[in-house]
């Protein structure tokens, strides 16, 4: 019998651009643009971000207000279209709740797994929250406990955990210096490049 299929996507990269480089274009601030493209620990990244915020006094909705004006990638819902008629989509990213939901309205609400932020009486951000560390793993590994066939598809150090434990794993449009690192998954540099992967590793009609 054919497992279904869940496809898993990082967010800012693969379907949208990043939340922290508007922001730091918007502002100004050359150290916002620091991404986990760039940076392999994730804690020691966004202490940076929280600390780098405190000192220019940006407040969470300074960051909506930039995330707000983001849309997808061009040909973001085109390829989206197509997978959702496939299978399952899960997005699992390292952003917050606490500024996506203009980003997920425009892709009409998929679900999405990510984490928290602790913000105090005057809008500043305090703390963030993870979920569960190494959340996009532990996702891809709870769903093929269930019975599914997981593919994965990201761009960055955080979603190579992903996409190791995933029974297909692409990464898309990441810098050359990640590919060098980690050869062993195919590389997509267009949506009609990832389909083609996805829809080979799913099983699924083109």
């Amino acid at each position: 019998m054919a497992q279904p299929v869940v496809t898993c996507l990082d967010m800012e990269g693969v379907l949208f651009p990043e939340i922290w480089l508007a922001l730091a274009d918007k502002v100004g601030i050359q150290e916002l643009r620091l991404t986990t493209r760039d940076v392999a620990d994730y804690d020691v990244l966004m202490k940076k971000r929280l600390e780098v915020l405190k000192v220019h006094r940006i407040t969470l909705r300074d960051i909506q207000e930039v995330a707000s004006t983001i849309s997808p990638l061009p040909g973001v819902p085109d390829f989206i279209g197509w997978l959702r008629e496939r299978c399952q989509i899960i997005i699992l990213s390292d952003t917050y709740y606490e500024f996506v939901g203009p980003l997920m309205k425009k892709l009409e609400f998929p679900t999405i797994f990510c984490h928290t932020l602790g913000v105090d009486s005057h809008g500043f951000i305090t703390d963030y929250f993870l979920r569960q560390h190494d959340q996009k793993r532990h996702a891809v590994s709870a769903l093929k406990g269930i019975g599914f066939r997981v593919l994965a598809g990201g761009d960055s150090y955080n979603d190579v955990s992903m996409l190791k434990e995933a029974d297909a794993g692409f990464f898309f449009c990441p810098p050359d210096s990640i590919v060098q690192e980690f050869p062993q998954f195919p590389v997509a540099r267009s949506y009609a490049e990832f389909q083609e992967h996805i829809g080979r590793a799913g099983g699924f009609p083109s």
